[in-house]
């Protein structure tokens, strides 16, 4: 099985207790089952998230099942994820070049080692 990487960025509200409060909600074990199973039933694989001062990097492995748009599509149908994401809104704000709505931006590879 081939997998592809996936790399993502959004910030979180710069303030000390609620960047603590969402490293609780995302401690190993904590996460509510429904939304991980959401991410694995979307085929990603694997799914890690770094942290430096408010700015987020999401780095994600997925199968060749996965698609961002059918991703998106299961999560608006998904009242679980709805709830999870309206709860990490209050944690999470936009890049400042993000269009209205627009949470976890993709970023663009500019370096690969060979």
């Amino acid at each position: 099985m081939s997998t592809k990487r996936y790399c993502y960025s959004c910030d979180l509200k710069d303030n000390p207790k609620l960047i603590e409060e969402y490293k609780e909600y995302h401690a190993a074990g904590n996460a509510w089952p429904e939304i991980t199973k959401s991410i694995k039933d979307a085929g990603i694989v694997d799914m890690q998230i770094y942290l430096t001062g408010n700015r987020m990097f999401m780095i994600m492995e997925v199968d060749e099942t996965f698609n961002p748009a059918k991703k998106a599509q299961m999560d608006a149908n998904n009242p679980k994820v709805q709830e999870w994401e309206k709860l990490m809104w209050n944690y999470q704000q936009e890049l400042p070049w993000a269009k209205p709505g627009e949470k976890w931006i993709e970023l663009e590879k500019v370096f690969q080692l060979v």
